[in-house]
């Protein structure tokens, strides 16, 4: 792995980076996805020079069966000490908020499918999430949550979940959320979703919009 990649941590086959491979690509910046359903093991936080790390059905808390969780949290943690861009989604999120300090812990029901998110003050004037408004089209899957971490600013809430997003020094990013998808993650997550859940495509279209704006944003602030 060249030290001027990015490394992303993904942890099951069906939630892949999406939109976050493109917009690397996109800008000609190179990248490994690290496997941990496949034991591909973890980076050395001096060999990357950025860290994305992607959801997966388990939790923050299930260390005992997912011994790298523990592993990824403090991978994070040195990363963020590095003053390195961090970007955690889903249970990326939450591991991040785990690894700076905050509790982690199941909430009171599951949040899936379509939604949007609220964005806080400080939100709206984020660089990364900031620039379109109040509202920002997403999509669900979890339901777990977290507190915010030390000193992190808050910068979105859900009607269910008041922590959706949060941002930690200047390129250090947690997003409940999932503003990733593209056509690979939507046909590898449709069969998965619980039933009565769907994902239309006119819905898809505005997340996937808003989306490659926010991960751009986040990648040119890194």
């Amino acid at each position: 792995m060249s030290r001027r990649s990015w490394a992303i941590l993904q942890h099951v086959e069906w939630e892949g980076p999406g939109l976050i491979a493109e917009e690397l690509a996109a800008r000609g910046r190179g990248y490994r996805v690290y496997r941990q359903d496949r034991d591909d093991g973890l980076p050395d936080a001096d060999h990357f020079v950025g860290l994305v790390v992607m959801g997966g059905p388990m939790g923050v808390n299930d260390g005992a069966q997912h011994p790298h969780l523990d592993q990824e949290r403090e991978l994070m943690r040195a990363a963020v000490a590095r003053g390195l861009p961090v970007l955690g989604v889903c249970l990326g999120a939450q591991l991040l908020a785990a690894a700076l300090g905050a509790a982690v812990a199941r909430g009171p029901e599951a949040e899936v499918g379509e939604g949007e998110v609220t964005l806080t003050e400080e939100g709206q004037r984020d660089p990364v999430l900031g620039g379109a408004g109040a509202h920002l089209p997403v999509v669900h899957w979890h339901q777990d949550t977290f507190q915010l971490p030390p000193n992190a600013v808050w910068l979105a809430s859900s009607g269910k979940f008041p922590h959706q997003a949060f941002r930690s020094g200047d390129t250090a990013y947690g997003l409940q959320f999932h503003c990733e998808m593209n056509a690979g993650l939507t046909e590898a997550w449709r069969p998965r979703l619980p039933a009565g859940i769907e994902l239309r495509d006119a819905h898809l279209a505005q997340v996937a919009g808003h989306g490659r704006r926010i991960i751009g944003k986040f990648l040119d602030l890194a």
